[in-house]
């Protein structure tokens, strides 16, 4: 059920602005410019409820809190970068290529997860 509340088109609108996965604080930061009454809280069940619904997906990086993408770009096969400055993460297009050929004789590949690592434009080089 898809519920058009203030509260939830301000959730979407905060993930649909993110350049990759986002947090719930990050979400509620952004929504909250927009209604004023916004909690943590709210922003939990409303992303629970969305991801039951399959409008997006969580995204667990190695050793860090749960975020969430749009479904769209989870359909997309992409990676991750983490500023490890300001925590950002954005989303990588494309892919390594040659990956199977690391796996050892009699091997298969079913999938893959990769995070680089490094500071951001805004976090300097």
């Amino acid at each position: 059920m898809d519920r058009r509340t203030r509260q939830r088109l301000a959730i979407v609108e905060a993930i649909e602005k993110a350049s990759g996965p986002v947090m719930p604080q990050e979400i509620l930061r952004v929504a909250a410019a927009n209604v004023a009454s916004m909690n943590l809280s709210t922003v939990y069940r409303t992303l629970s409820r969305m991801v039951a619904e399959g409008v997006i997906v969580p995204v667990q990086l190695p050793g860090e809190p749960v975020r969430y993408e749009r479904r769209e770009a989870a359909d997309t096969h992409h990676h991750h970068f983490r500023c490890t400055s300001c925590d950002s993460v954005y989303d990588l297009a494309g892919c390594v290529a040659g990956l199977k050929s690391l796996l050892p004789r009699g091997f298969k590949m079913i999938r893959h997860d990769i995070t680089l690592y490094g500071t951001c434009r805004k976090c300097g080089a």
